[in-house]
Order: C-alpha cells, then sequence, then structure tokens
C-alpha cells in the first residue's frame, strides 16, 4: 500500500467500514431474534444500535464526500455523493418489488418522503443556518432554476399525472413506456449538460460581484460618460460573478488524470462506507415498524424516519456547506439529489413493473400533491431571488412541519 492510499484508508476509516458492515452481518445472522413481535428492551437496544452505527459511518462519509468536492470541484464533487446513494436506494427498491409480497406503492412513498425531506427540512435548515451565520446568500440562479425546472417536470410525472390519466393511481402499460423513455431521456439530457458545457451554471458565484456590485458598477460608468450601456457592464459583471470562482483553475479531465488514484480510493472508500448506511436503514424498518406500530403512530412515519436515515450524510454535508456559506453546493446536494432520486427511482420501477406484470401504484393523496406543490412553488419563489435568506428557510421549515403534521392526520 503506498503513502497516498495509506493517507486515505486511514485506521478511523477501517474501523468505521468494520462497525457498518459488522453491524450489517449481526443483524443478518440475529434475524430470527428481532423477528416482531421484539421484547421492548431489545427492540430500544437494537434501534440505538443501528442509529450509532450509522451515525459513524456517516461522518466518514462526509469527510469522504467533502475531499472529494475539494479535489473535483462542483458539481462533480457533490454529484458523486447524490449518485452514490441514490443508486443505491434505487437498488434496494427495486430488490424489495422483485421479491415476494406485494409492495405496489414502495417508490411512491420513498421519493414522496425524501421530496418533502430534502424540499423542506433539508433546504429550510440549510438556508436557516446559513442565512443567520452569513447574511443573504448569493447563488448561481441559472443552476438553481435547472434543478428546479427538473424537479416540476419529473414530480410532474410521477405522482400527479397519474392520478390524472391512470387508474387506481397506475400507469396503463401503453403510457408507461412513453413516461420512461421520458423520464430517462430527460434526466440524462440534464446530466449530460450539468457535467458538461453548463458545469459553470452549478459552481458558486462571488457575492461581493453580484448583484448590489453590479448596479453599483453600472451607476458609476453611466455618471462618468463611458460608451457602456449600463445594461452591458451588468451583464459583464454578472459573467464575471458565474466565472471568478472556476477561473485558472484546471479542467475535470486534467484533474482525473493528475489525481487519479486518489480519486478512484476516496470514491470506493464512499460507496463501501454508504452502503452499509443504507443497507442498515433497511434492515431496521420492520424494527421501527414494530415500535412505532405499538405507539399507535401513522405507518407513513416509519418510511419518513427511514429515507432521513438513508439522506443523512448529503444532509450533513449540506449543513456543513451552509455553515460555510456555500449555498450553491447546498443546492447541488439537495436539489441534485432530488433530481436523480425521481429521474432513476420511476423509470426502474416502472420497468421492473412491465417485467414482473405488477401494478406501480403512484398517484399521491390530493393532501400530499397540495403540500408537495406549494413545497415547489415555494423553492421556486425563493431561489428566484438574488439573494436567499433566513426568513426563506423558515418557510421551508414551516411547510414541512405541516406535512408532519398531515401525516399523524
Amino acid at each position: 500500500m503506498t503513502a497516498a492510499i495509506r493517507d486515505i484508508v486511514t485506521p478511523t476509516a477501517i474501523i468505521r467500514l468494520a462497525l457498518g458492515w459488522g453491524a450489517f452481518v449481526a443483524l443478518a445472522f440475529a434475524g430470527p431474534l428481532l423477528e416482531p413481535p421484539v421484547p421492548g428492551a431489545l427492540l430500544v437496544t437494537a434501534l440505538i444500535v443501528i442509529v450509532g452505527v450509522i451515525l459513524v459511518c456517516a461522518f466518514g462519509v462526509v469527510h469522504e464526500a467533502e475531499q472529494l468536492a475539494h479535489r473535483l470541484g462542483d458539481p462533480y464533487g457533490s454529484l458523486v455523493l447524490t449518485l452514490s446513494i441514490v443508486l443505491i436506494e434505487v437498488v434496494l427498491i427495486a430488490a424489495v418489488l422483485l421479491g415476494p409480497g406485494g409492495h405496489a406503492t414502495i417508490a411512491r412513498d420513498s421519493v414522496m418522503a425524501v421530496s418533502m425531506i430534502i424540499l423542506g427540512a433539508v433546504v429550510g435548515l440549510c438556508l436557516m443556518v446559513g442565512g443567520l451565520r452569513h447574511g443573504d446568500m448569493v447563488h448561481n440562479r441559472t443552476g438553481v432554476s435547472s434543478y428546479l425546472a427538473m424537479i416540476v417536470v419529473l414530480s410532474t410525472l410521477a405522482f400527479a399525472l397519474p392520478a390524472v390519466i391512470g387508474s387506481d393511481g397506475s400507469y396503463a402499460p401503453w403510457q408507461e413506456i412513453p413516461i420512461i423513455v421520458l423520464t430517462i431521456g430527460a434526466y440524462a439530457f440534464f446530466l449530460f449538460r450539468q457535467m458538461g458545457v453548463q458545469a459553470e451554471d452549478f459552481t458558486e458565484v462571488d457575492p461581493r460581484v453580484r448583484p448590489r456590485m453590479t448596479a453599483m458598477t453600472a451607476e458609476s460608468k453611466a455618471v462618468s460618460g463611458t460608451e457602456e450601456s449600463a445594461a452591458e457592464v451588468g451583464a459583464e459583471s454578472e459573467r464575471k460573478s458565474g466565472s471568478e470562482v472556476g477561473a485558472g483553475s484546471p479542467g475535470i479531465v486534467e484533474i482525473l488524470s493528475t489525481h487519479r488514484t486518489e480519486i478512484l480510493v476516496r470514491l470506493a472508500l464512499l460507496v463501501a462506507t454508504v452502503a452499509p448506511i443504507v443497507l442498515l436503514s433497511h434492515d431496521m424498518a420492520a424494527l421501527l415498524d414494530d415500535g412505532l406500530g405499538r405507539l399507535g403512530a401513522p405507518t407513513a412515519l416509519s418510511g419518513i424516519v427511514i429515507a432521513i436515515i438513508v439522506f443523512l450524510p448529503e444532509t450533513i454535508t449540506a449543513i456543513r456547506a451552509a455553515w460555510a456559506g456555500e449555498i450553491q453546493r447546498v443546492s447541488n446536494l439537495c436539489h441534485g439529489a432530488l433530481v436523480s432520486t425521481v429521474g432513476l427511482t420511476i423509470p426502474v420501477v416502472l420497468i421492473i413493473g412491465l417485467l414482473t406484470d405488477q401494478p406501480i401504484v403512484l398517484a399521491e393523496s390530493p393532501v400530499n400533491l397540495l403540500l408537495l406543490g406549494v413545497t415547489i412553488l415555494l423553492s421556486v419563489a425563493s431561489f428566484a431571488a438574488e439573494r436567499v435568506t433566513a426568513v426563506h428557510g423558515a418557510a421551508h421549515l414551516v411547510l414541512f412541519a405541516v406535512f408532519g403534521i398531515a401525516v399523524f392526520s
């Protein structure tokens, strides 16, 4: 093992891997002991241990994700973490659908929970933390607008359209094929542009340039009698604000070539640490259902808790980015995760439904559709502003609290 690899695969990283995978193996062997109804003391102990292991692994994922983000830059660094978590989650949902029993609503319930958690709780908390610490924060409106445009379209195809043109909340087989093609095509084109010519749209902007300096510069040049119009100056400053961060930095191809070993090792370590988090969260689903059932809690609450745990590494990373004032990275992590979740999950479950001839219920209830629609509308309103504030964050958190009330209603 070279010195560079030893610096990455540290004893702490090895301990995290051992804890995560050891807990997963232990749960597999302890399966008969944890079948409902589980004795109260054992149930609480098992849940505490699982959550503790997940937290330890989550901080390891956050460390590797931040190192990759530093090395690769955004949006590539954020995309690595997002796709790692989402792909494992999609594989697990597919495994459940291919297993015994009926799970017609698992994709809808999972993606709906993720949507409200990300757009309401995580985004709201990040805007609150960043706004209180840094004041008004400037984001790259072109990149955020691209995310939100995809979220509007993909969420409509996933949750609203089947309630209108489908039957019993499911698309008809002849409707599923064009929906699969449209969803995959839109998501693939988005990724192609995000990682290619539009990568700069997803980088941080310089708050010193825009928007206040834009107005000041335009005014001063107009007064001094220069031939440039105020609008041209504003456009010039706009271009500078989107490119200053990445000016002079090496391209992604050069970075991959120069630091190939480090990136591959860190990527492998990140995936190996993420996997037990997702696996353990699904293993604890039966324990949560058992415990919440005894407390009389709604069944949907278990899915929400699982979704929170699955996206815990991304949540911690986003909050740390907000604390550092990196509001565009918050968007890349949060909005990017939701676009990937919907863009990958819906086509996969529809394809499985077609191959196995089982119904896939996607249409949401009127209450959830209303809350999701209002939350997306609030996201568009919040990030349409030149600067996001703590007030925007408070509004997002209120909507998530209302979603919690609806779950218990």
